[in-house]
Formats: C-alpha cells, sequence, structure tokens
C-alpha cells in the first residue's frame, strides 16, 4: 500500500500516520487480492463499533477516532484519503463502500422502533457516535485538555495525550489519531508490559502480591540485570519481528528479586521510550493518569512517576473506557436537548481521581534511572542486528 501510494512521506502527508500491519487497509487489501468474490458483495465497510451503532438505529455512519487506525483516513483534514482509497482500490469500490461521519457531540441516531419494542425503551433514545477503545479511555480519565497524559499498562501498553491540534510525526512511531472528544489523540502503543512481568512471574511460580514484594526488595537496575522485554516483537519502536533478551547477568546478580525487578523496569523503559516519542512532539504532560492491572503496582507507579519525572494518579473508575462511552454519551444528550457544556467540564465533574494512589518523582530515583534507562537503550541498540528482522 504505501509504495502505491507513493512512498513513507508520501502517505505521511497523506494521512498523517503509516501504514501498519494491523490497521483496517492491510486487511482490505488482502480481501481484495484473496476473496475477490466476497470484496464484490461488499456494501459497507464499518468498525466494529460503528457496527452496533448501525444494528442499534440503522444509521450507517463512521467517527472520526476509530477512523483514525484505517490507514485511509487523514486525520489533519478529518475526511477519508483519496490517495490511500486509490491505492487500495483504484476501481473506486472501496470508496463507495465508505459511509459518512459524525462529530464527537453528535449522535448516530435513535433507536430503532423494534428495539425499542423489544427491551421496552423510550423511541426518544439517542444513540452517541462511541469510539475506539483508548478514545474512550482518554475521556474516561480525564484526558481532554492539553497537560494530562495517560498510561495504560495491560498485556501491551499504551500511552496517549489530549491535544488541540493535529501532531503529526515524521519519524511515523507516533500514531496521528483524532480524539473521540472533538481534539486529537497522539497516542504510542507498545507491545510488551504486564506480558513481561506474568511471563516472568509464571516461571517463578509467584503469586502477585510475592512478585511485586522480590521486585521492591531489589535495588533499582536489578543489579546490572537488563530485560528487554520484546516477547510479542514491537511497536514501539518499529520491530515486528524482535524477541526479548535478558542481559547483564552475573554470578551475584542471578536471583528472584533482580529477575522480578528487571521485567518490572524492562517493561517501563519501554513506556518512556512511547513517552519520548510524545515529548519530542512538543507535549509535555503536568499529570500522568494509570491505569489497567499495573497502575495497581504502588511500586510500578513509582516506577513511572521516577522514569517519566511526573505526577502519577490513577482515577477511581477502573472501567475508564466504560466510563468515557458514558461520558460521551452524556456530552451528546446534552447537546441534543440544546446545553453546550463542553466535554472538560463533564469530565472534570464525574472523573474522580484516586488521592491515595498519588505519588511523584522522587529526584535521587530520577536522575539513577536516566543512566539506568540510557544503559537499556544502549543494549536495545546493540541488539538491533538481530531483531530488525
Amino acid at each position: 500500500i504505501t509504495a502505491r501510494a507513493g512512498g513513507e512521506q508520501a502517505v505521511l502527508e497523506a494521512i498523517g500516520n503509516q501504514v501498519a500491519a494491523g490497521f483496517t487497509a492491510s486487511k482490505v487489501l488482502w480481501l481484495r487480492d484473496h476473496e475477490p468474490e466476497s470484496y464484490e458483495r461488499l456494501a459497507t465497510v464499518l468498525l466494529p463499533h460503528e457496527y452496533i451503532n448501525f444494528w442499534l438505529t440503522g444509521v450507517r455512519a463512521a467517527e472520526y477516532g476509530d477512523a483514525s487506525g484505517t490507514a485511509y483516513f487523514d486525520v489533519v483534514n478529518r475526511c477519508w484519503s483519496e490517495t490511500l482509497l486509490q491505492a487500495i482500490d483504484p476501481t473506486g469500490k472501496l470508496r463507495e463502500c465508505l459511509p459518512g461521519f459524525v462529530a464527537a457531540d453528535e449522535p448516530v441516531g435513535h433507536l430503532r422502533t423494534e428495539l425499542c419494542e423489544r427491551f421496552n425503551l423510550s423511541p426518544e433514545v439517542l444513540v452517541s457516535a462511541g469510539g475506539g477503545d483508548n478514545m474512550m479511555a482518554a475521556i474516561g480519565t480525564g484526558n481532554v485538555i492539553p497537560g494530562v497524559v495517560t498510561a495504560s499498562l495491560g498485556t501491551s501498553g499504551t500511552i496517549y495525550a489530549y491535544s488541540d491540534r493535529p501532531v503529526v510525526d515524521d519519524s511515523g512511531e507516533l500514531a496521528s489519531f483524532c480524539s473521540s472528544s472533538g481534539g486529537w489523540l497522539p497516542l504510542v502503543c507498545t507491545m510488551n508490559v504486564t506480558v513481561a512481568t506474568e511471563l516472568v512471574r509464571s516461571l517463578l511460580g509467584l503469586e502477585i502480591g510475592e512478585m511485586n514484594r522480590l521486585a521492591e526488595a531489589a535495588l533499582p537496575g536489578a543489579e546490572g540485570m537488563l530485560l528487554v522485554p520484546y516477547f510479542n516483537g514491537e511497536r514501539t519502536p518499529p520491530l515486528p519481528g524482535a524477541t526479548a533478551h535478558l542481559g547483564g547477568l552475573t554470578s551475584l546478580n542471578m536471583n528472584r528479586q533482580n529477575f522480578c525487578r528487571a521485567a518490572m523496569e524492562g517493561a517501563t523503559f519501554g513506556l518512556r521510550y512511547g513517552l519520548d516519542v510524545i515529548r519530542r512532539n512538543n507535549i509535555e504532560p503536568r499529570e500522568i493518569r494509570m491505569t489497567g492491572g499495573g497502575a495497581k503496582s504502588p511500586l510500578w507507579r513509582q516506577l513511572v512517576a521516577d522514569n517519566f519525572n511526573s505526577e502519577v494518579v490513577c482515577v477511581q473508575q477502573e472501567e475508564a473506557g466504560a466510563a468515557g462511552a458514558a461520558l460521551q454519551a452524556l456530552w451528546c444528550t446534552e447537546r441534543a436537548t440544546g446545553n453546550q457544556t463542553p466535554i472538560e467540564e463533564i469530565a472534570s465533574r464525574f472523573v474522580a481521581l484516586d488521592e491515595q494512589t498519588r505519588c511523584g518523582p522522587k529526584q535521587d530515583s530520577v536522575a539513577s534511572y536516566a543512566d539506568l534507562y540510557a544503559a537499556y537503550l544502549d543494549y536495545d541498540q546493540a541488539l538491533r542486528p538481530v531483531n530488525c528482522v
């Protein structure tokens, strides 16, 4: 697709992103090339949440946030990219299958009569635009104003920030997405966060609490043990064929405490690399709002604070994506009834921070981790000849 569109720079200028293998464009092209009869039967191309909206309302509509991950959507001008659509299907068939857009605060439509009767709901029920998981979690963590950054520590990791202008990264490492709150949501995804700690925990036969205690008992830097946790390849940096590497082992540091610490630190260094990508695009966090399983660990929260050199806090509502969807629906309803309440006011009213989880960077640890992170980057670079496959 990239070659057909004129190369990486041409793609970046056309859509503000590079074409990743996991984006919708790659899947559509595969369908066209490998199942042409199925492709010819296409009437509409919808993303999963857009299909649910269609089932609820009978209206075919797209939404800017989720559309950003198709690789045929221009995030700067908020429209389908004719350049990429031509590269995927010069016949124009794909273009004909794409719906129009609704804004983040606009309803897709009303609930279908059949569903109102089935579920005993009012025909006045509105269906909001919705969005992707990260876009909804941004709203659910109050990440709707500049300065707030959300860090999700799940199996994979995501770091994203609100911006009131499009942010296009020349390197292509930053996913330049639209938000589902009317702005933009520059985002970085890493593939290996709690997957690293869970693999080590399983290998050592530990309970989660025991692993946290062992990691906390180890010194920062795990006495020289370094884990580059590319167990599932890596998306940022773009190393899809990479594998994990454990280094710096000696007869003195080879113990369970250091292994647990190295896993946690390696995953954190991967997230720090992602934040570096965001920072080099002139976005500076005032506060990190953590979600995901890793955010439950006080040690991990402190590691993030020390490595990011920023305040860290969790939100009280653990299901940030579901909460964000509810808040967007409220915003949509308020607008439909003539109330112009901005989304930032709604988020401020309903997103509660868990102040018991708040921690700030410890400056001696910030300095130590600057050196340890530099060593991690050197080790990562030294491995590139075997990882760039």
